[in-house]
């Protein structure tokens, strides 16, 4: 065999050795990126005054991760978020999920995450922001409608006119109404009770028989100066 042809196998050699050696870095490097918790990332903020926690996945590789999230009270898990996990698959720039969480100020999330080797939590784990969100003002309703202070103007006037017009008297067992008698009125059965307290009627028989004598002594007199002036005459 020639050196020339032992020097061409001897480089096809190397070169298949290093192409081999190439492909396994290469495969290393990418499962090295998949085994890496570092490259997720996760985050509370608030969308449309709603709460939501985000995680963010920048495995270059591309592999398919599994994300749970769960609301934990002094290390132990309360509940999960969500009704179930969720996947992301990386990229480069970051490839995000999100999870509708109304959280509360402080709150601590454990985030989970599943992909080929990686079994692992984020850590630390998340803390929510110290201030909760709040609901867009358009979306409040106003406290005090506008026809309110109409409404209250309209209904005041009739109001005071009821109060101010006189209750109707009830009829009497007769069908007439009966008048209330005025505060200063005396009733002519009050006056004749008055006159028979103080004794007015009583007197009245005396003052008849004086006027009575007084007549009878009057007609005696002009009959006696009546018959004395006739005995003149004669």
């Amino acid at each position: 065999m020639s050196l020339s042809r032992r020097t061409a196998r001897r480089s096809v050699r190397a070169l298949g050795v290093t192409a081999a050696s190439a492909a396994l870095a290469l495969g290393a490097a990418g499962y090295a990126f998949a085994d890496d918790i570092d490259l997720f990332s996760a985050s509370a903020s608030c969308v449309g005054g709603k709460g939501v926690i985000t995680v963010t996945d920048k495995d270059p590789s591309g592999a398919v991760a599994e994300v749970t999230v769960f609301l934990e009270n002094n290390n132990a898990d309360v509940r999960q978020v969500g009704d179930q996990p969720q996947e992301v698959k990386g990229t480069a720039k970051g490839a995000t999920i999100s999870f509708a969480e109304d959280w509360e100020p402080n709150a601590v999330y454990r985030i989970h995450i599943k992909s080929g080797e990686v079994n692992k939590d984020i850590e630390p784990f998340l803390t929510a922001p110290a201030k909760a969100c709040k609901a867009d003002d358009a979306a409040t309703p106003s406290s005090t409608p506008s026809g309110t202070p109409s409404a209250t103007a309209s209904a005041s006037p009739s109001e005071s006119a009821d109060t101010e017009s006189p209750a109707p008297s009830e009829p009497s067992a007769g069908g007439e109404d009966t008048p209330a008698p005025a505060g200063n009125d005396v009733q002519p059965a009050a006056q004749q009770s008055n006159l028979a307290e103080t004794g007015a009627s009583s007197n009245t028989g005396l003052i008849v028989g004086v006027a009575a004598l007084l007549v009878v002594l009057g007609g005696g007199a002009v009959f006696f100066g009546l018959r004395r002036r006739g005995s003149g005459d004669r």
